[in-house]
């Protein structure tokens, strides 16, 4: 479908810069928690509501973005979310009480979800067929890089120049992705196949359920892991801060290698990579739980952890474009949708492990779940079929 076409790399950039800004954005009141609430006035509980509202409604937007937008053209609904970023920065830059900046947390709620349901269907038509996995993992190298500096900048320059002018400067990263987008993005006019597509459509699919099931067990064993990262790390493996900083921030690089490395990966075999990723990091939680206190090692490990984990969002988001491309669109918001439900299953169902057995137990949970998802996976994706056709 896309084979034809000549590679716009600029405008893959563009969102990628984009994907920065997005994340960033949502990442910034976990580390401005305690100045943004004595600033207003009112609890870090009730602030850190400013967190779970954006989730809830970019949960909400993934199922219904595609199918609101399907007849505006792809190239301003992307630039549409961009304003929304800033937007959303501002009114939490400027907020007099918190109800602004729950205001301002919905609407880039709605920017996060709608991006990442169209982010897919996007690149498929930014790039030949054969380079989507290359766009997907530079765009997904947004969230690497996003994750690494988001928190610990947040917090240093929270503490120089105060948090509102922390959501200025995000405010800014916003108008330069929307000032790339709009030199960059090229129009693309709404799909008329993918408006009869819904995801209740595409959930009855054969073997779509086992494929979201697979998804599910990925990502809530992830989460569940990185949830629970830091009291391992404190308690079994006994690092310092300085030791925890020190890994933590290995992961990330880690991550962020593993998301760019993807792109090679998927466009050799897409397969093995949506099995041997979870795969790997299922053997090594389990090293992980075995190890005790070996720093050294540890470190290693969730190194490796992250590096496997980079490759997961790129090989999901390739196989929608592959396994439905008239569909991308309403598979995007599925996918969406799916991992924001395994995240809330992975911080609950860790908690209460975490309750009873501790670290090594959460760690053995997500262990279990992503080897349980290997089956699956195999499961699901037994008999290969074109790219064109169902699973």
């Amino acid at each position: 479908m896309t084979t034809s076409i000549k590679p716009q790399w600029g405008a893959v950039f563009s969102m990628a810069l984009g994907v920065f800004g997005l994340v960033t954005a949502e990442f910034l009141p976990a580390s401005l928690l305690t100045p943004m609430a004595a600033s207003l006035n009112v609890t870090e509980g009730m602030t850190g509501q400013a967190v779970t509202i954006t989730a809830i409604f970019a949960l909400l937007t993934s199922f219904f973005s595609a199918s609101l937008t399907s007849k505006l053209d792809r190239r301003g609904v992307m630039l549409i979310f961009s304003v929304m970023l800033i937007v959303s920065n501002l009114l939490a830059a400027f907020a007099p009480n918190l109800t602004f900046i729950l205001a301002g947390r919905v609407i880039l709620g709605i920017a996060i979800g709608g991006f990442w349901t169209l982010a897919a269907a996007t690149a498929m038509r930014l790039v030949p067929e054969a380079m989507v996995p290359r766009a997907l993992s530079i765009v997904f190298s947004g969230v690497s890089v996003a994750t690494i500096v988001a928190a610990p900048m947040g917090s240093y320059f929270g503490h120089l120049i105060g948090w509102r002018n922390v959501f200025v400067a995000a405010a800014a990263i916003g108008v330069l992705a929307l000032s790339w987008q709009l030199a960059a993005l090229p129009k693309m006019p709404p799909n008329p196949l993918s408006k009869n597509s819904s995801i209740l459509t595409l959930i009855k699919r054969p073997g779509m359920q086992t494929a979201l099931l697979a998804i599910i067990l990925v990502f809530s064993g992830h989460f569940a892991f990185f949830t629970y990262l830091r009291p391992f790390l404190e308690s079994v493996t006994g690092v310092d801060v300085n030791g925890l900083s020190a890994i933590l921030l290995g992961f990330g690089v880690a991550n962020f290698a593993g998301t760019l490395l993807a792109g090679l990966l998927l466009e050799r075999n897409l397969h093995l990579t949506l099995i041997g990723m979870p795969l790997a990091m299922g053997l090594m939680g389990v090293a992980l739980v075995a190890s005790g206190s070996a720093p050294m090692l540890d470190a290693l490990l969730v190194a490796l952890w992250g590096m496997a984990f980079g490759a997961v969002p790129v090989a999901w988001s390739t196989w929608i474009t592959r396994t439905m491309p008239e569909e991308a669109e309403s598979g995007g918001g599925l996918l969406v949708a799916a991992i924001q439900l395994a995240i809330t299953i992975g911080a609950a169902a860790g908690g209460m492990i975490f309750n009873v057995t501790g670290a090594k137990g959460v760690f053995m949970g997500s262990a279990m779940a992503l080897l349980l998802a290997t089956l699956t996976i195999m499961l699901a994706l037994r008999v290969k079929t074109p790219a064109t056709d169902r699973i």
